[in-house]
């Protein structure tokens, strides 16, 4: 349009020169118009001038960017070639372990089959271990019982030993002793604090010690209490009923326990009276002042071990 306009003003003005018949009036507004048409059109050249501007600059940028994809291109080729290879090694590596395991797989099943049975023979184990061990805490709860019960037990042996010594204080050095024994209490006594020799009937003094002993007894209803009569080797030589060292040893026992219940409170049922003859010495028969020992009646107190049976027969 710039360059017809310039055309048309060139051929007014010819077309005058020739003619002199255009006005200036119309050249005027022929030049005007060629104006405002070049004014648009500098316009519209700046724009596409910018625009081209624009896209030169992009083509620019897309042309670096190019060139950055491909350098990332032969990057990311040249790593996709090594990430092959490293495969190719692994799947080799593979190839070989899997090859190794197949020819240990028996091994590995029979390590396996080990591995469970020790598992379970542990678990076992330890099954029994907590079996034991609850078993090992009742057996010491039962042991603290049994322990308690046989402090208390002997407790009311040193109370009894005590009780009978002081009852019998005055008769000690005259054949009798007082002494403990296996949670039991002995009261031991001569003949010759008894009995006269081959002599079932007991003493003057005997029956004062014996009296003594039963106040005691009394005190102390749950002991039991058991009378053993002792003799020597010496065969007994006399007549009538008795026979022979076990007769004796029998009747002096029991003369014992009539006198310990005789007008007393004593239960007759805690009394057991036997004869040992002479076969539990406490000295061999060697000699007279030995033969003077073994000759002897042993008065044996027992507390009540009723809590101590019950506690051994629940184990």
């Amino acid at each position: 349009m710039h360059r017809n306009c310039l055309l048309i003003i060139l051929g007014v003005i010819l077309i005058a020169g020739s003619t002199s018949c255009v006005s200036t009036k119309k050249y005027n507004s022929l030049a005007a118009r060629c104006k405002d048409e070049n004014t648009r059109l500098s316009g519209q050249v700046d724009d596409l001038t910018t625009q081209i501007n624009e896209l030169n600059a992009r083509m620019q940028k897309l042309k670096s960017e190019n060139n950055d994809l491909k350098s990332d291109t032969a990057q990311l080729g040249s790593a996709y070639r090594v990430l092959q290879g490293d495969y190719s090694d692994l799947d080799q590596s593979m190839a070989m372990l899997r090859a190794q395991n197949e020819g240990n797989l028996e091994e590995t099943e029979r390590i396996m089959a080990d591995l469970k049975n020790a598992q379970d023979n542990l678990l076992t184990r330890e099954d029994n271990l907590k079996q034991l061990q609850a078993e090992l805490d009742a057996k010491s709860r039962s042991l603290m019982e049994l322990q308690t019960a046989l402090n208390r037990n002997d407790s009311i042996t040193k109370a009894m030993r005590k009780a009978v010594a002081d009852a019998l204080l005055g008769f000690e050095g005259k054949g009798l002793s007082v002494y403990t024994k296996n949670g039991k209490v002995y009261v031991s006594m001569d003949e010759k604090l008894l009995f006269a020799s081959g002599k079932w009937d007991v003493s003057p003094d005997g029956v004062s010690a014996l009296k003594n002993l039963a106040g005691v007894l009394e005190k102390n209803p749950d002991i039991t209490v058991n009378i053993e009569g002792h003799t020597d080797n010496v065969p007994y030589n006399g007549t009538g009923q008795v026979k022979d060292n076990w007769d004796l040893s029998v009747m002096r026992a029991t003369a014992i326990v009539k006198i310990l219940t005789d007008n007393s409170k004593i239960v007759p049922k805690r009394l057991i009276a036997s004869g040992r003859s002479e076969y539990l010495p406490v000295e061999a028969n060697t000699s007279a002042a030995n033969k003077a020992k073994n000759r002897r009646t042993e008065i044996i107190l027992t507390p009540k071990l009723d809590e101590l049976l019950q506690i051994i027969g629940n184990n």
